[in-house]
């Protein structure tokens, strides 16, 4: 994706790319601050910043395959040959892994629910920055989002939940076009007439 294309050209063909086909190069270090530090730019009613990041990089992404593996095997000894090795490579499909860990709890001003959704808004914008270094990327939650024997594991502390596992990297293949909604299911309107 190239960097120099308008915003709404770029909203036009927005497109997340499936971790399995993505490759390195990823991001180095200095990228992945600079692209943070734009992800960080969403609506934050109050200024609490009610969300985290744990980037997983290197070595480490296969460590917590393995973990993740052993995890599964407990959960379902019969797994086939094919998930030993899709559950094995969860965290090394893509170059960068980073995780949006919602912070949200309850607050005597803002709502819990608005601190929630700012966690999304960071992992969308966190893809959108993604894309503008060049890179494609892709929001997954799977399993382990949700399983908080997981959390030690993943660097998640107790009473925080997962927005989202955000990979990142190049690819070879063509990015292809998927169906979206037609908007006349999904808008309704309410007053004014054009």
């Amino acid at each position: 994706m190239r960097n120099d294309i308008k915003l709404l050209d770029y909203l036009a063909i927005r497109r997340s790319v499936p971790a399995f086909q993505m490759r390195e190069p990823g991001p180095d270090r200095r990228e992945i601050e600079s692209i943070l530090s734009l992800a960080v730019r969403v609506p934050d009613h109050g200024k609490l910043a009610p969300w985290r990041f744990i980037v997983y990089r290197g070595e480490e992404r296969a460590r917590i395959g393995e973990a993740l593996l052993a995890m599964a095997l407990d959960k379902n000894p019969d797994l086939s040959d094919e998930m030993i090795q899709v559950e094995r490579s969860r965290f090394t499909r893509a170059p960068v892994v980073i995780a949006v860990v919602s912070t949200a709890a309850p607050h005597f001003k803002i709502p819990e629910w608005e601190q929630v959704m700012s966690a999304g808004a960071v992992c969308l914008n966190l893809l959108m920055a993604a894309n503008a270094y060049g890179y494609v990327s892709n929001w997954l939650s799977e399993w382990f989002a949700f399983d908080e024997s997981a959390y030690p594991l993943l660097g998640v502390k107790a009473g925080e939940k997962v927005a989202g596992f955000i990979h990142i990297g190049s690819t070879d293949f063509p990015i292809v076009e998927r169906p979206r909604p037609a908007l006349s299911d999904v808008v309704t309107w309410q007053g004014g007439e054009d």
